[in-house]
């Protein structure tokens, strides 16, 4: 029988205004209306709310829409904070209370673990601390636009590339929104703008690093109009180029010490935002797992020893495994630095196979997981092989997390405790914890 083509059904776009009742919000802090059976999602509802709403886009089974305007407001909307909030690309829940959010993140993490669970699942208490100035670390974005004459100095506009020019964040570390009007005279004054690319400030805690991606060469009046300035600020500048590797121009390696250890890094290397998480979430690793002086632990997707360490501290001994080779070394000499001498550190792919990896033939009592947004699909299905009793996973995706949740099942373990984390205040970014035990 012969197949004619026949072209998927486009779905037109009534872009008529519609008043709707929003009744939930989603995962990625998204309102979700119905319309005829079909769910709409609307960036910046509440549930509880009548919201007049134009669409954007509609798919057979689901609706984007603007929200126009609020006919009826939820008891829990608030002023947002920041001026730059509905254009920032930054934090996406600000007009909702701080109380609120804490619900539901924890709400949105229970019912995802839940589903793929295939059981109930209550929370263990809130990790939480301060909602403003948390963050220790944030990119900007430079760009010259010459048919304007200036240099656009911030962060990206929600799902644009325009620069939304920030003169203060509130999120942001005090000590580095102090920087930001010196910065911005100093780049105005550089004389190739056009060759700047982003800016990274870390609020290390031996000072204040300044990482500047750069376009190309610099010419020397400009390099040393940026190391003079570094230097009287107290500042330690990277530069990076199309090498992706930072050079150090002056001042010192930065270092991070709320576990209890001192680990250094370097500036393009991921480190947790938020400090005062950062140090409670490593205590409470910790503690779920359980350590003891004759465990024998494995901390995969390890990055430069911020739970490794700790851990090595307190058991027989530790095997780290990171993806990114420069991480791995980081990690060696901060067991170095720190004179911690029952640490190995491998550099391996965790998803392929690594049957050829030396440490993947060993034993372990304890592991610990921490991945990035992807999740750990390629080693979750090896877990048990290892013969650890408890798994602590760290997640910074909720929907990762249930899905791997559901492999550790099948292995034969047990969710026995789960936590969300506010490691990300005012924005739909929740970090989690899960402890899956075998009896």
């Amino acid at each position: 029988m012969a197949r004619f083509f026949q072209p998927k059904k486009q779905h037109s776009v009534n872009k008529k205004h519609q008043s709707v009742q929003v009744v939930r919000m989603d995962h990625h802090g998204d309102g979700i209306a119905y319309l005829e059976g079909k769910p709409v999602f609307i960036e910046g509802a509440l549930p509880e709310e009548q919201a007049l709403i134009q669409l954007t886009e509609n798919k057979s089974k689901y609706a984007r829409a603007k929200l126009i305007q609020i006919q009826q407001s939820s008891s829990e909307r608030t002023t947002p904070f920041c001026p730059h909030y509905h254009l920032c690309g930054g934090c996406n829940l600000q007009h909702l209370n701080h109380r609120e959010q804490l619900r539901y993140k924890q709400e949105s993490l229970s019912q995802l673990v839940s589903k793929f669970a295939g059981q109930t699942v209550s929370l263990a208490p809130l990790v939480s601390d301060v909602d403003l100035g948390y963050r220790r670390r944030a990119r900007f974005s430079l760009k010259w636009e010459a048919k304007k004459n200036r240099l656009a100095f911030g962060f990206r506009q929600k799902q644009s590339k325009h620069i939304v020019d920030i003169e203060h964040c509130a999120v942001l570390d005090p000590s580095l929104n102090c920087l930001l009007p010196q910065l911005r005279e100093l780049f105005r004054a550089i004389s190739q703008p056009e060759k700047l690319g982003h800016l990274e400030l870390i609020a290390a805690d031996n000072g204040i690093v300044m990482l500047l991606r750069i376009l190309g060469r610099l010419k020397e009046q400009d390099q040393k109009q940026l190391q003079t300035f570094a230097q009287q600020q107290a500042l330690s500048l990277y530069v990076m180029d199309d090498t992706e590797h930072p050079l150090l121009v002056c001042g010192h390696e930065p270092v991070y010490r709320e576990t209890g250890i001192e680990i250094a890094f370097q500036p393009h290397h991921f480190i947790q935002v938020n400090q005062h998480i950062n140090q409670k979430m490593v205590q409470q690793a910790l503690s779920w797992l359980e350590l003891s002086d004759v465990d024998r632990v494995l901390d995969l997707f390890c990055g430069v020893g911020n739970f490794s360490l700790p851990m090595a501290q307190q058991v027989k001994s530790l095997v780290g495994v990171e993806g990114i080779e420069e991480m791995v070394e980081q990690a060696r000499m901060n067991a170095v630095r720190n004179q911690i001498s029952n640490s190995a550190f491998y550099q391996a792919n965790l998803e392929v196979a690594l049957t050829e990896s030396e440490w993947a033939k060993e034993k372990f009592d304890k592991i610990l997981l921490d991945p990035a947004r992807a999740g750990a699909k390629g080693i979750v299905d090896l877990l048990a092989d290892f013969g650890a009793r408890r798994v602590v996973y760290v997640s910074c995706d909720p929907a990762t997390l249930a899905r791997d949740s559901q492999r550790l099942l099948q292995q034969g373990y047990r969710l026995e405790k789960l936590g969300m984390l506010d490691m990300f205040p005012h924005t739909s970014h929740l970090e989690s914890m899960a402890l899956f035990v075998k009896e």
